[in-house]
């Protein structure tokens, strides 16, 4: 599997883009840096996107995007979606308000967009992919993933404070590679990281502790951009690599 980061903050500003990772240039990860990070054929190739939630920083560019694809598709791109994160899409994105309704535009039966929801915590396949979904903790509905092709398998945690879960289905995956995990804010907005459902350096390091990584590579994302530079020198010494905007890898 080839993975790209096209977004790894938690905001956005010139020089930081939000949670976007593409896999295999057809499987997107998150879409917060899609239409500012592709060309539009490559928006064309995408085919499919796997959302962790429904937070802006995470669905920001799926209206943008359809309104880029729409008459250079000949199917529709796939949204997937928990339960709770597809009904936030349904009512408070694509809802003819906000933005046009492009899981309906140009007609129902050959719509630009499809979301196709699934149960958190329940696994299934997009494509060549087996996706296991984790719930994790966060204020609203969030699922990490563990993503699996032949024998080598990706995961991330999406937005998330400490968690069990997520863990234990780590620790049972085989061929592991690398895991995406968020840390978010530094360790004085500890109560901050507490109350939003994300971790700190020192949340994070209690966290790994619960992971035998076997050799799989643990990348950071979602830092803040505003604390990029204290999240760097708390995070120094740790076992991880922090993402940068361009990075790619193969597993």
């Amino acid at each position: 599997m080839k993975l790209k980061v096209l977004g790894c903050h938690g905001g956005e500003l010139l020089s930081c883009r939000t949670t976007c990772f593409l896999l295999d240039e057809v499987l997107a990860l998150d879409a917060g840096a899609l239409t500012g990070t592709l060309t539009l054929e490559q928006l064309c190739k995408v085919d499919d996107i796997l959302v962790g939630h429904s937070h802006f920083d995470h669905t920001k560019d799926l209206p943008l995007l359809a309104d880029l694809v729409i008459g250079r598709r000949e199917h529709p791109v796939t949204i997937h979606a928990s339960r709770e994160c597809a009904r936030a899409l349904r009512h408070s994105m694509f809802n003819n308000e906000l933005w046009p309704d492009f899981t309906r535009i140009p007609t129902r039966k050959a719509p630009v967009l499809r979301i196709k929801t699934f149960r958190a915590g329940s696994t299934f396949q997009i494509g060549p992919y087996t996706v296991q979904s984790v719930p994790v903790s966060h204020p609203v509905e969030s699922c990490g993933f563990i993503i699996s092709r032949g024998k080598t398998a990706v995961a991330m945690s999406g937005d998330t404070g400490p968690t069990d879960r997520l863990w234990k289905a780590l620790n049972a995956t085989k061929n592991l590679k690398a895991l995406l995990v968020e840390t978010s804010f530094p360790n004085a907005l500890q109560q901050l990281a507490d109350l939003s459902g994300h971790l700190t350096p020192q949340t994070l390091q209690a966290e790994l502790a619960k992971f035998n990584r076997n050799g799989a590579e643990v990348l950071l994302y979602h830092l803040k951009p505003a604390f990029v530079g204290q999240l760097k020198r708390e995070l120094a010494g740790l076992p991880v690599e922090i993402l940068e905007l361009g990075d790619s890898f193969e597993f």
